[in-house]
């Protein structure tokens, strides 16, 4: 979608191509579902002028809006809609989530979480509240919503009329927020998911030690980030629920479905750090199959060694006969030639058997593959 969200369309615009027979669409750029003489109502559109007939007739409204640059283009519908730019400015100043209760409008910002195999993606989704409207505005990756919307006039037909205002707006809202933290948590089946293949990985001795670490490590930074994301989350409920927010209600049931969302959000929590501590232990086999690599490459190394110092000491001792014997104070004929071989060989092979003695007797002769 393009930048220029506000600008009306051309006179003749092109038309899209069709979507293939059996796929979804894709979702509008905008849409509303809202109460309207105690029926629900439901409008698709572009721009935020398009939803103003059914915001001023309605008790209860939902507008959501796809935005190309949440930078540029959410403070500008959030005046078209009626909320304040600074608002919106406040809350996307924050990384993460935020919570921002100006009294007669509520800002929210809620992460949303999208893993690919062990790359966790998070974007962002900001919730608008005032008096009788809800306003949602995320970029084009975040489809949860426009998934809620096929089924949102159904949940919105079950909020009974005679509720207050601000009842059904906390009704309606919570749903939101739940329907976002169930996306939320498909994350953690996905990295499990990939944990499962990594263990596969680690059953087999001959894995190449740099793919191991990288993929132990990936997995780690995937659920720090996604323990960081429900952290998140949590702190918004919590303010959601005690923060005693003007637009939102007092009603006690209503509060504990907000307590409820917090409660499923701890219990993520807990199952990440279950999972954490699962992928501790994973290291520690990885560490104790690198020790016993490295102990087996020593024990060959001092094998090496080990031969490496009998062939020298075999040499050694005859070399140091031949090269006494061969000096010029001996003057050593032909005639002499056959017992100074003889010595020589018969002193290599002593010196050799009686170094391999001592070794094997003190029992640094290790076997050779072990």
């Amino acid at each position: 979608m393009a930048e220029t969200t506000l600008v009306p369309p051309a006179p003749a615009p092109v038309p899209a191509p069709a979507a293939p027979v059996g796929a979804a669409a894709p979702p509008p750029p905008a849409f509303a579902v809202a109460l309207v003489n105690g029926g629900p109502v439901k409008r698709q559109g572009a721009r935020p002028e398009e939803f103003r007939d059914i915001l001023e007739q309605s008790s209860l409204a939902w507008v959501d809006f796809t935005l190309g640059d949440m930078g540029v283009e959410a403070p500008e519908i959030a005046g078209a809609m009626g909320f304040s730019q600074s608002l919106v400015t406040q809350l996307l100043s924050n990384r993460f989530s935020g919570y921002e209760d100006l009294e007669t409008e509520l800002g929210i910002l809620v992460p949303v979480i999208r893993v690919e195999k062990l790359d966790v993606r998070v974007y962002r989704l900001l919730f608008l509240v005032r008096r009788g409207v809800i306003v949602t505005l995320h970029p084009p990756e975040v489809v949860r919503m426009g998934r809620f919307y096929r089924y949102a006039d159904v949940y919105m037909r079950k909020i009974k009329g005679d509720l207050s205002v601000n009842d059904k707006v906390s009704a309606f809202l919570t749903r939101l927020i739940d329907e976002n933290n169930n996306g939320n948590f498909n994350g953690l089946r996905k990295i499990e998911e990939e944990g499962d293949e990594i263990g596969k990985f680690l059953l087999d001795p001959q894995s190449p030690r740099g793919r191991l670490a990288e993929d132990i490590y990936n997995m780690k930074h995937a659920l720090i980030t996604y323990l960081n994301i429900l952290w998140a989350s949590l702190d918004v409920v919590n303010d959601l629920r005690y923060g005693d927010a003007e637009l939102i209600t007092d009603n006690p049931k209503l509060l504990a479905r907000i307590g409820v969302a917090g409660d499923d959000i701890n219990r993520q929590i807990a199952l990440s750090e279950h999972m954490s501590e699962v992928l501790a232990s994973g290291l520690e086999v990885l560490q104790t199959i690198y020790n016993n690599q490295l102990t087996t490459l020593n024990n060959r190394l001092t094998s090496v060694t080990t031969w490496l110092a009998i062939l020298a000491t075999a040499v050694m001792v005859p070399n140091t006969l031949a090269t006494v014997l061969g000096s010029p104070a001996f003057g050593l004929g032909a005639a002499d030639r056959g017992w100074f071989l003889g010595l020589v060989a018969v002193s290599t092979l002593l010196s050799a058997v009686a170094v391999f003695a001592v070794i094997r007797w003190r029992g640094g002769l290790p076997r050779i593959g072990t």
